[in-house]
């Protein structure tokens, strides 16, 4: 048996459905034993797409993703898309071909070598929590076993396995012994005195407040979070992550905080005397680049702060309390200790007419902004549309522009629903290939690309690969013809808009037809032409259940910004 039909069995024992990639001359001997398998390989046209596309698939399915890539320019091809779901504590094992092991530093053909010795490893190491180099046939087994373990447990990540070509032709000995991944993650619980500390210190606030990341997954954890809210009467905010981890229209839900956050949440937070923060990196959007003026005040606000990973604890505001355990195990033994001190539920009826009412506004007041029949349509009206038309357990992929903080700050998701968003790395181009990975673990799920048109032109290959895959993921073009976030941050602090909006030669605005593209791939295609055309090219398009662009004119305007980010500082030449 070679070293390639090895790994392949290793794979399908670790339950392994998909490997996401591309073809090269260092990984088709592996290809050529994925193709004797049951292991289905989603060829993709672009490494970045395949390594998105990967990254939805895992966030969707609970489930590792694969990559497969190739030497040089493909593993190159795919950082950013690895580097996006490691920012995101997405669990990625990329396997890359390489140059022969007994070739190295001579420049073979593709090796990435030139002004120091060859290690393409090197390329990634800065955002996977480990590379292993595969220097011998017999560590191949061992290192695959060990990447596994390595992207699930603890804070779960990226990891790269870079394997020589020669390696996968070498002969291995026998593997009968291999079965499922013998490995399992002890999950690091909370000691009994410290879930007493943290719930005495819940119980003598008098002003505390929930601050929810994206690190407590679906599940128990979201359950005992919200026991412990609703016994206590806590409001909760959230990361741009946690978008739709608790339901938008629960009463104590106040939103998102930070520069997109709500005005009312900022204060809230500012006022806190307690904050517990759960599974979150305190992101400089969400913290409005942490200066004390705006959202956090650390201190004199005391903070307990639960992660699994002990280098967030206390990384950007000091802890009265430190907690490095899992989120679900925390939040279920801090409110049974709360529970056991205090058995009676505490009321806060005025602070729920206040969280109800700024929610109220926000939501209304979005929703009759919606109501325009401006043409070229407003962002809101978009959002609209989708929110009356599509059905409440869709799952929204988004990039980044409105469709990534419009969608985070003003659109009610649906308990049902799913909102997932590139939040570390901010990658335009997630999107579309992320839906595709998304729909593949969520076949009977109705999956929408919610992008704009310059994530769209990043990732023009997930059209084909989901007409390729028969893939019914609506990709919505939300075309403003500019990167229009930047266009309106350019202008609003230098006056003028330059090198932002697409034009064609005589300066006019310009726009490749997104939908003549899907139809060209063999996708349906939908030019919204009117403002009434929208609802009814998305109500055909989910009754067809096949692949289909809608290109929608929008008009270039900002999302509201009730916080703070010190780019605009910077850019007056303020430092500090």
């Amino acid at each position: 048996m070679t070293a390639a039909e090895a790994l392949v069995a290793q794979l399908e024992a670790y339950g392994v459905e998909y490997v996401f990639g591309t073809c090269g001359h260092t990984n088709i001997a592996l290809l050529d034993a994925l193709g004797r398998s049951r292991i289905s390989f989603v060829i993709a046209r672009h490494e970045q797409a395949a390594a998105h596309a990967a990254d939805g698939y895992a966030r969707a399915s609970g489930k590792v993703g694969v990559v497969l890539v190739h030497v040089g320019p493909g593993m190159m091809n795919a950082v950013t898309g690895v580097a996006t779901a490691a920012l995101d504590s997405v669990p990625l094992v990329v396997i890359a071909g390489d140059v022969p092991s007994y070739m190295y530093g001579r420049h073979p053909h593709q090796e990435v070598n030139l002004h120091a010795d060859a290690d393409q490893t090197a390329i990634y190491r800065p955002f996977v929590k480990r590379a292993w180099q595969v220097h011998r046939v017999e560590d191949l087994s061992r290192f695959t076993e060990r990447a596994f373990w390595t992207a699930t447990s603890g804070r779960p990540g990226a990891v790269l396995l870079n394997v020589p070509m020669d390696v996968f032709s070498r002969e291995l000995g026998d593997i009968s012994y291999m079965s499922g991944l013998p490995v399992r993650a002890s999950v690091p619980a909370l000691a009994v005195d410290d879930a007493q500390r943290a719930a005495d210190l819940l119980l003598g606030a008098e002003r505390p407040l929930v601050y929810l990341g994206g690190g407590l997954g679906p599940g128990e954890g979201r359950k005992a979070l919200l026991s412990l809210v609703e016994h206590l009467d806590i409001p909760v905010a959230h990361s741009l992550m946690a978008k739709g981890a608790l339901p938008d229209l629960h009463p104590l839900v106040m939103g998102m905080t930070g520069f997109w956050g709500l005005e009312v949440t900022n204060t809230y937070a500012l006022e806190a005397d307690l904050v517990l923060a759960i599974g979150t990196r305190f992101a400089e959007t969400d913290s409005s680049s942490w200066n004390p003026a705006y959202t956090w005040r650390m201190p004199p606000t005391r903070l307990i702060q639960i992660d699994i990973d002990s280098s967030e604890i206390g990384r950007n505001y000091p802890v009265e309390l430190g907690i490095v355990a899992d989120a679900t195990h925390a939040v279920r033994a801090i409110d049974a200790a709360v529970r056991r001190g205090e058995p009676q539920p505490r009321r806060r009826p005025a602070l729920r007419e206040q969280i109800a009412a700024a929610r109220t506004a926000l939501f209304d007041g979005s929703t009759e902004r919606g109501r325009s029949d401006q043409f070229p349509l407003r962002p809101e009206r978009i959002l609209l549309d989708l929110r009356e038309t599509l059905p409440p357990d869709a799952i929204l992929v988004t990039d980044v522009g409105w469709n990534k903080n419009g969608v985070a700050q003003c659109y009610p998701l649906p308990p049902e629903g799913r909102f997932i968003t590139p939040g570390g790395a901010s990658t335009m181009g997630f999107g579309p290939a992320a839906a595709l990975g998304v729909q593949i673990a969520r076949p009977d799920a109705v999956v929408v690309a919610l992008v704009g048109d310059g994530g769209m032109s990043a990732q023009l290959p997930a059209v084909p690969l989901a007409v390729e895959r028969g893939l019914p993921v609506l990709f919505v073009v939300m075309n403003n013809r500019a990167h229009g976030t930047i266009a309106d941050l350019q202008e609003s602090n230098f006056g003028r808009e330059y090198g932002c909006v697409f034009t064609d030669p005589d300066g006019n605005p310009y726009s490749p037809d997104f939908a003549a593209f899907g139809q060209a791939c063999g996708a349906d295609g939908y030019q919204i032409a009117a403002a009434a055309d929208l609802r009814g090219a998305l109500l055909t398009a989910l009754r067809r259940r096949r692949p289909a662009v809608l290109d929608v004119a929008m008009v270039n305007e900002p999302v509201p910004t009730p916080g703070h980010w010190n780019i605009k500082d910077i850019y007056h030449g303020l430092f500090e």
